[in-house]
C-alpha cells in the first residue's frame, strides 16, 4: 500500500501555479494570464495618476496647467478651433456613444450573437460606473479659466469623455474586427477609426479648456484597463463553452461573427 503522501506510477504530477498557466500547449491558461498581465499594467500607471493627482504633486499640477495655458490662448484665437473642438466633443459624447452601442447591442442580439452582446454591455457599464465613482472619490476640480470658451459640470478626475470614447471604440472595434478578415485595408481603416475616436475626443476636452491633461490620460488608460479586463474574462468564457481559441486584437471577441448566419436565421 501507498502512504497518503505517495502518488500512483504513471500518475501525472501536480503541476504548478506558473506551469498550469504558462504553457503553450494549453491556451486557455497562457491567454488569460497574458490578457489579464496585460490589464493590469494598464491599471498601475492610471492608479498612480490618481495618486499623484489626489495629492497635487507640483510637477503634474505644473505641467497640466502649462498645457490648459498654451490650449486656452490658442482657442481664444481661433473661433473656428473651438467650433469644430465643441462639435467634435458634442457628437462623441458620452450618450451618443452609449447610443450607438445600444444599437450594436440589438444588431448582435438579432444575430444570435448573445455573448459578445452582453460582453458589451458588461463593458460600457462597467467602465460607465467606475467614471462617476472615481470622479466623486477624488474630488479635483476643473480648470477655472477668466475667459472660458466652453462650460462642464462636475468633478474632471477621469474625463469621462474620454473614458465613455475609449470603452466605445475598444467595443466597436473588437465587434467588427471579424468583417476585416482578408480585408488589410479595411482593418488599418477600423483601428484608425478606433484610435481617431478615442484620441481627439480626449485632445478635444483639454483644447476646450474643461479638462487638465492628466484627466484625459487617466480616461485613457482607465478605458483601456476596463476593455483588457473584460476582454479576458470573455475570453474565458467563449473557451470553456468550446469555442476555438481566437485572438481579440487581430479577430475580434467573435470571429465566427462575420460568417453567414443559419439557414433559419438568414
Amino acid at each position: 500500500m501507498r502512504s497518503p503522501g505517495q502518488r500512483a506510477t504513471g500518475a501525472p504530477p501536480d503541476r504548478s501555479w506558473r506551469a498550469r498557466h504558462l504553457d503553450r500547449d494549453h491556451s486557455l491558461g497562457l491567454r488569460l494570464t497574458i490578457a489579464s498581465a496585460a490589464a493590469f499594467l494598464v491599471l498601475v500607471p492610471f492608479a498612480l495618476l490618481a495618486v499623484l493627482v489626489v495629492g497635487a504633486w507640483p510637477p503634474l499640477h505644473d505641467l497640466d496647467a502649462a498645457v490648459t495655458h498654451v490650449l486656452h490662448r490658442y482657442a481664444l484665437d481661433h473661433p473656428v478651433w473651438v467650433r469644430v473642438m465643441s462639435l467634435w466633443t458634442d457628437v462623441f459624447a458620452p450618450n451618443p456613444l452609449r447610443a450607438a452601442t445600444l444599437v450594436v447591442v440589438v444588431w448582435l442580439w438579432r444575430r444570435q450573437a448573445r455573448r459578445p452582446a452582453l460582453w458589451v454591455v458588461t463593458t460600457m457599464a462597467v467602465g460607465g460606473a467606475l467614471g462617476p465613482l472615481l470622479k466623486l472619490l477624488v474630488g479635483r476640480n476643473r480648470p477655472d479659466l477668466l475667459d472660458p470658451v466652453a462650460r462642464a459640470a462636475g468633478f474632471s478626475f477621469p474625463s469621462g469623455h474620454t473614458l465613455n470614447a475609449t470603452l466605445a471604440a475598444g467595443v466597436l472595434l473588437l465587434v467588427f474586427l471579424p468583417f476585416t478578415r482578408g480585408r488589410p485595408v479595411a482593418r488599418v481603416a477600423l483601428w484608425s477609426a478606433a484610435v481617431l475616436i478615442a484620441v481627439v475626443t480626449g485632445l478635444s476636452r483639454i483644447a476646450l479648456g474643461v479638462h487638465w491633461t492628466s484627466d484625459v490620460l487617466g480616461g485613457w488608460l482607465l478605458g483601456t484597463a476596463v476593455v483588457a479586463a473584460t476582454t479576458a474574462a470573455f475570453t474565458t468564457w467563449r473557451e470553456r463553452t468550446g469555442r476555438p481559441a481566437g485572438h481579440p486584437t487581430a479577430e475580434g471577441v467573435e470571429p465566427e461573427l462575420a460568417d453567414p448566419p443559419p439557414a433559419d436565421h438568414a
